[in-house]
């Protein structure tokens, strides 16, 4: 009966497969939106140009000599000029700032609302609704061109964002609570792949002779409503999660139907023995609130390597590199940085292709550690590689490979582990909460990254990158001594080995005054 149900355990069904796909499509939709902002940069800051009445910036109209200075433009000061162009300037980087990030303002105040949203229409038809936000969004930045652009983008990149936070924690809780527990790994693995492949695909429809030109970029930035129509018609298909229907509505048999049709013809008994076990659990922690995670004793350490490895994540840089990889291959003396920025993508989805078969065997701990390592050794050649490149031509190729280097790291363990790891921390009394401060945390250093990595480019040059290598250094040494291994593991097993922890970390200073008072005896 043990090996029949392990194997059943592995078993994908068509259902399953159905209901993952479909789930992760959001996801698809926030890669999709994460990259599509990148390739058309320049053609969009020129339509902002031409909207707002800024010339562009050309050093030429304002060098002037001393003799010409007060007879070509009568009364006007040469450091009048330079001022006024400046500030147009900087008008135009924060209006394209404010396209890049406000992306994940919405997301950040939508995340507060998962765990409410996911709970009132369950995990399937909540996943239908906020597809409503998404449709909106696409539709506002398609329409760009007949209405102020900046203002319309800026819109509609951040009820696209609302859609995406809402998403971005009722897929993982879906997946997560659909997926057999042998393949809850490989099958939460899935939404970083979403999310790379959404990235890839807007690269490739933004290169210059597709979509990312003058004419056709309005419809490049709104094709992930497309995927949002796709997923609204095939969410009808998928069945209501069984946990949420035994442990949150009492639904027994329902919650049996849906497990027989994403598992196939099988006894569902043993999986529901499981949910009855975690449903009297939960109904002895009841329903947990934002503030008891971080004042309960119980859930401090959990939620702490929640928001860590969002942190670790997001501040590791890799979405400056994704926001900013065609400047950053500029930089590097690309002749063509977009077609290396789409090389970036190709990578980035062959690695975490690779990742999926990867977390169930090497676990979600190790891999999340050697990530962060590799990615700090890529950090530091990359800002020698960009900090020499002026000495030396060899030094584009160095600048390159760390960028690819930082990639293939990243897709390893930090890109793909913090967007499942969450869910498998916590049992359903203090899922929905943990999983809504994670998203709101995951979001705001999104923000962060986005709004001021510009800024910091322009101030710190070449040395940018060193701020993200200690920033990286920091989380390694986190996740060696705070992070735990879930593979394969229970909610029950994961919580009594936060337990243990707790207890060590509380006899540790207990243990060493005794120790103390015994050599002190001894040399007495």
């Amino acid at each position: 009966m043990d090996k029949t149900s392990k194997m059943q355990d592995k078993h994908l069904t068509g259902t399953l497969v159905l209901s993952v796909f479909t789930a992760v499509l959001g996801f698809f939709q926030y890669g999709y939106s994460l990259g599509v902002i990148n390739a058309p940069q320049k053609v969009i800051e020129a339509h902002y140009r031409r909207v707002l009445g800024i010339a562009p910036m050309d050093r030429s109209a304002i060098n002037f000599s001393e003799a010409d200075e007060g007879t070509a433009f009568p009364g006007i000061e040469a450091t009048d000029i330079v001022t006024s162009t400046a500030s147009a300037h900087n008008t135009l980087t924060m209006y394209w700032s404010l396209s890049v990030s406000t992306f994940a303002i919405g997301g950040m105040i939508s995340s507060f609302t998962v765990g409410w949203i996911g709970d009132k229409l369950g995990r399937v038809k909540a996943m239908l609704a906020v597809n409503v936000l998404s449709i909106i969004g696409s539709l506002l930045m398609g329409l760009a061109k007949f209405g102020p652009s900046h203002i319309l983008i800026i819109t509609g990149r951040a009820i696209t964002g609302l859609y995406c936070g809402l998403s971005s924690g009722l897929v993982p809780m879906y997946v997560g609570e659909v997926s057999p527990t042998a393949l809850r790994g490989a099958l939460g693995t899935l939404h970083q792949l979403a999310i790379v492949t959404g990235i890839l695909i807007s690269q490739i429809l933004g290169l210059d002779f597709l979509l990312g030109n003058d004419d056709m970029w309005p419809l490049l930035l709104s094709l992930s409503g497309g995927a949002a129509v796709l997923q609204f018609f095939l969410l009808l298909l998928c069945p209501e999660s069984p946990r949420y229907l035994y442990i949150k509505l009492g639904k027994v048999e329902e919650a049996k139907k849906s497990l027989r049709r994403l598992r196939g013809n099988y006894d569902p008994m043993k999986e529901i023995a499981e949910m009855e076990k975690e449903k009297q659990e939960a109904a002895s922690e009841k329903r947990v609130s934002i503030k008891k995670l971080f004042a309960s004793s119980s859930y401090r350490q959990p939620i702490l390597v929640a928001l860590m490895v969002q942190v670790s994540q997001q501040f590791s840089g890799i979405n400056a590199i994704f926001y900013y990889s065609t400047n950053i291959f500029e930089r590097a003396g690309v002749q063509q940085p977009v077609y290396a920025t789409i090389g970036v993508g190709v990578v980035n989805t062959v690695f975490t292709v690779i990742s999926v078969f990867l977390v169930e065997k090497a676990g979600r701990r190790s891999l999340f550690i050697a990530g962060l390592i590799g990615m700090l050794g890529s950090a530091i050649l990359m800002t020698v590689g960009l900090e020499l490149l002026g000495r030396f031509a060899w030094m584009s190729y160095v600048s390159m490979a760390a960028i690819f280097l930082f990639v293939i790291f990243f897709e390893v363990g930090p890109g793909p582990i913090p967007w499942f790891i969450v869910a498998e921390l916590f049992s359903q009394g203090p899922r929905p909460a943990a999983i809504a401060m994670a998203g709101f945390c995951n979001w705001t250093c999104n923000f962060i990254i986005g709004m001021c990595f510009q800024y910091i480019a322009d101030l710190c040059g070449s040395y940018a990158f060193v701020i993200f290598a200690a920033l990286l250094l920091g989380f390694v040494v986190f996740a060696i001594f705070k992070v735990p291994e879930t593979k394969g593991k229970s909610f029950e097993e994961i919580s009594a080995e936060f337990r243990r922890k707790r207890r060590s970390a509380m006899k540790g200073p207990k243990a060493a005054t005794e120790l103390e008072d015994l050599r002190g005896t001894e040399e007495a």
